[in-house]
């Protein structure tokens, strides 16, 4: 078992850190108008409809070679339209949102990456040189090696770097996305705009293929002038939320939808801090896939909390009376923010009737892991936060991380605790699990993770709870890493080396 720091060490260590996040008071206001350049946060955010709903734009494939995917991704800053505002973002090839990236399993993936931000010298307030940069194929079973997902590779402004992924080992229709990480500037560049370019792995199964389907990629923003609003110490440590949010870089668009129609909606948290807690007015959503892959069947939900780095996979019947329907983020307290009401979106019913239906299954392969856990390899994993750190089992990613040697081919339990009063989202790289148990929390989440046969790279974790995950250690060595999903709490230092050897 993994060398743990007990509760008492933890309290002690994270008690700080923790009164700083409970003296920080938020103005609420009711009025959904309010100027990005204001310092409050409104209880509810409620803009009027705006333009019709628009998917992200594909990233061309320069490759004619059958079985290769290759793209050019050049990191740069470019002007785009926020709030009537030309705001000066951080961005891949110029675009907010970022283009789409379409592979079928067994791909050969090459990314001819650019790292075009300006060349500076300054440091950010966490004191990390700017604009160096990588790419982290989020939620890819790949290897964490050499050209593939590496994320100890750091790339200055001015550099060029191929990327290569053998996308045999990766699970077919899944929804992922790419974004930066280097460590201590994660925060910065995806708040500035490098976040949730969509990595969508093909289907191979039969009875998806017929309905209209849409990516839809949650991000918020705060803008100060025409520049994304700086981060404090404050915001680090409570994660930082804006008062902007967005789907596809719109704010409340219109989504046409057929009476009768069954439309399937894939979306991606890319947000640094927001959670979303998704609920579409008077509609039954059915859930078909996770972060890992597709489920065995539909599973109806009134809603669902989708917290930073974590993906759902929808089926939405419009069996209502014509009209228009919200599609919202309800209040969720997760600790250091304000618990808001957000129109994300608006389903419109337009045009003839249709009769589609909701399929009976989905993924027959799909499968709740049944072995014994008795005798696995047990680690204890502890989140907490110190005075301006973030800590994994007390240690701090910066300083001197923890590290968590793992031997390929082997099944390990996992623990996964919180003892602070900030929910985190915990993500860990190249090998997703499945969720044995949770403790605190919702109970809706915790009993459809615990339940369902899910595959989860990304899973909260409640304030004053923990969670308990079953994590095949499959086909790639190499380093990578475990962390928060909070960005700014990764950021901070709540980030662990994972070391898995052969």
């Amino acid at each position: 078992m993994e060398k743990m720091v007990t509760r008492r060490q933890f309290i002690i260590t994270g008690a700080t850190g923790l009164a700083a996040i409970y003296g920080i008071s938020a103005c609420t206001k009711s009025d959904s108008s309010l100027s990005t350049s204001e310092n409050v946060k409104a209880a509810v955010i409620d803009p009027p409809t705006g333009e019709v709903f628009k998917d992200p734009p594909e990233m061309p494939n320069l490759s004619a070679n059958a079985g290769v995917v290759e793209i050019a991704l050049e990191a740069k800053t470019a002007k785009v339209k926020i709030k009537g505002v030309n705001a000066d973002l951080m961005t891949y090839n110029g675009y907010f949102p970022q283009q789409t990236i379409r592979v079928r399993r067994g791909d050969n993936l090459i990314v001819n990456f650019k790292n075009s931000l300006p060349l500076t010298t300054e440091k950010n307030i966490l004191g990390y040189t700017k604009n160096i940069t990588n790419i982290h194929t989020h939620g890819w079973h790949v290897s964490p090696s050499g050209k593939s997902d590496n994320v100890f590779r750091h790339i200055n402004p001015g550099e060029e770097f191929l990327y290569e992924y053998d996308t045999s080992k990766q699970e077919a229709g899944t929804l992922n996305f790419l974004h930066s990480h280097g460590h201590g500037l994660i925060t910065e560049q995806m708040w500035g705009g490098i976040a949730g370019c969509a990595l969508v792995v093909a289907d191979e199964v039969d009875g998806l293929s017929g309905f209209e389907t849409h990516i839809m990629s949650l991000n918020d923003m705060s803008l100060v002038g025409t520049n994304p609003a700086p981060h404090t110490h404050e915001d680090y440590m409570n994660g930082k939320e804006g008062d902007i949010v967005m789907v596809n870089g719109q704010i409340n668009p219109l989504l046409p939808i057929r009476p009768g129609q069954v439309q399937r909606w894939r979306v991606v948290n890319a947000s640094t801090a927001r959670y979303y807690k998704l609920s579409l007015e008077k509609h039954t959503m059915y859930l078909i896939g996770t972060d890992g892959g597709l489920l065995d069947k539909p599973y109806p939900l009134s809603d669902i909390l989708l917290t930073p780095g974590e993906r759902v996979d929808l089926l939405i019947k419009a069996d209502q009376g014509s009209g228009n329907y919200r599609f919202l983020s309800m209040p969720y307290d997760r600790g250091g923010n304000v618990p808001q009401t957000i129109t994300i979106m608006t389903a419109s019913y337009s045009e003839n009737s249709v009769k589609d239906e909701i399929p009976a299954s989905v993924n027959p392969n799909a499968k709740k892991l049944n072995m014994d856990t008795a005798s696995l390899r047990k680690a204890q994993i502890v989140l907490s936060m110190g005075v301006n750190k973030g800590l994994i089992n007390n240690k701090s990613f910066g300083d001197d991380p923890f590290v968590h040697t793992s031997k390929v081919g082997t099944f390990e339990l996992w623990e996964i605790q919180n003892f602070s009063g900030m929910d985190h989202p915990f993500h860990q790289h190249v090998n997703p699990a499945q969720i044995i148990s949770m403790k605190g929390g919702e109970k809706g989440y915790a009993s459809l993770y615990s339940s369902i046969p899910a595959w989860k790279d990304t899973i909260n974790v409640p304030k004053g709870g923990s969670v308990t995950m079953l994590v095949p250690v499959r086909d790639f060595s190499g380093k990578t890493v475990f962390h928060c999903h909070i960005i700014e709490h990764g950021d901070l230092g709540m980030m662990a080396v994972w070391d898995i050897v052969k």
